[in-house]
């Protein structure tokens, strides 16, 4: 490479870098609407599934339909948006009560059941039937996310496994495809109220993870990345 080479690409990453700094950051309330925007349509996908308005989302927002189209113009694309969210929250929650578990005193199952009961609360297989054939489960940012929360409950559930509190049989994918399950909408009108069994069910299932084991599960531990292969 020559010194006007040298000199020329210098040049080059100076104007971009200059350029991204005087970029106009997002104003507050653009970025408070979003958050109205993706929170109103998490509770929407859950109730309704995949067919809400984008205006009905507004309304519940309490802000115009414009700012929510200048935001996400397609339905697609606030889907994905409120997996996004839902699932770095999810992430969030098992990091901090990983910290929890590591102090002094702390009690790693606790914290395995606190996160499960938190997630539960997310209701994340209720998004599920929201997913259209054309939503793109793998795009780079939910897959990114999906390992983040892989190592983030991977961890919680290793310091409960170390601490002789769980069953050495089970993985990641275990837990995520139970909390999928019970926290999944049944079809038809006569299971309207079955919400109220969730956290109940759940802490079923969760006192089956405790060791000592009184059986041998069938199959393999699943992890998540076998579920999204598999």
């Amino acid at each position: 490479m020559t010194d006007c080479d040298q000199e020329w690409g210098n040049a080059v990453v100076s104007a971009v870098t200059e350029t991204q700094r005087r970029a106009p950051k997002p104003r507050a309330d653009a970025l408070r609407n979003r958050e109205r925007i993706v929170a109103a349509a998490r509770e929407m996908f859950v109730e309704y599934g995949a067919e809400i308005a984008l205006d009905e989302v507004a309304r519940r927002a309490g802000i115009g339909n414009a700012t929510v189209y200048r935001h996400f113009p397609d339905r697609t694309q606030l889907m994905h948006a409120v997996l996004l969210e839902v699932m770095d929250s999810v992430q969030a929650l098992a990091s901090r009560l990983l910290v929890e578990a590591n102090k002094p005193g702390g009690d790693a199952f606790a914290a395995l059941r606190a996160f499960a009961l938190g997630a539960a609360d997310k209701r994340i297989g209720a998004l599920c039937p929201a997913l259209s054939a054309e939503f793109d489960r793998n795009h780079p940012d939910l897959v990114a996310a999906r390992e983040r929360i892989d190592k983030a409950v991977g961890a919680l559930m290793t310091e409960a496994r170390a601490a002789g509190q769980l069953r050495d049989d089970v993985d990641v994918g275990d837990l995520m495809v139970a909390l999928a399950q019970l926290t999944r909408p049944l079809p038809g009108t006569a299971c309207l109220n079955m919400d109220q069994f969730v956290r109940r069910h759940l802490e079923v299932f969760l006192d089956g993870l405790m060791a000592p084991a009184r059986s041998r599960l069938p199959g393999v531990p699943a992890t998540l990345e076998a579920l999204r292969d598999g």
